[in-house]
């Protein structure tokens, strides 16, 4: 079987899984509904990101931003870029920013995959393990590893990585991922790049 046409774990030609880091919807203006609630939990998260930013791009590993549209279906991921980083929240977004050798996918609901190339793109690239990282906890993180799980990729979640409105959504999140996604709970200096 060809390694592009496998629909189970996929691996690099020397037997090992590659990992890539997955950045979920980092790049905001942080205005919209709720973000009062978000910003404490996202200025905390954000450390923890460039933390693994740097292993990643150390140990090239892939780097793939997934970011909402917030319905602008006329822009791409550069624009966006600017306007976040033109917002008033432009220092949770400018330590986090994509380099010249990431990747970029844009979607438009909360799980990374729904219709989205992800999929295919971690599939080219040989990734059977993701790090996903980003906010929200209890929604896009949630959704999004779920959708890896079933499509048979192991999922780490470095928990201090992580950004939430709600805590107690955000802490019973990272307990069903763990429980029933199989997901490694980690943090970021111990999360399996």
């Amino acid at each position: 079987m060809n390694r592009t046409d496998r629909t189970d774990r996929t691996e690099t030609t020397d037997g090992a899984e590659r990992t890539a880091l997955i950045v979920i919807d980092m790049i905001s203006t942080y205005d919209h509904e709720d973000a009062e609630h978000l910003l404490p939990a996202a200025r905390k998260a954000v450390p923890a990101v460039v933390r693994l930013l740097e292993r990643a791009r150390e140990r090239d590993v892939p780097v793939i931003y997934v970011n909402d549209n917030f319905g602008e279906w006329r822009s791409h991921h550069g624009e966006m870029l600017e306007t976040a980083l033109a917002g008033p929240h432009a220092d949770l977004v400018e330590p986090i920013r994509p380099d010249d050798r990431s990747l970029f996918v844009v979607k438009a609901r909360h799980s990374i995959f729904f219709e989205t190339p992800l999929h295919y793109l971690l599939s080219q690239l040989g990734v059977g393990h993701v790090v996903l990282c980003g906010q929200l906890t209890e929604q896009c993180v949630l959704y999004s590893a779920l959708d890896a799980h079933i499509r048979h990729l192991e999922v780490t979640i470095p928990s201090d990585a992580v950004a939430h409105i709600h805590d107690d959504l955000a802490d019973a999140a990272l307990r069903m991922m763990e429980r029933n996604m199989s997901a490694q709970i980690r943090t970021a200096e111990t999360a399996r790049l």
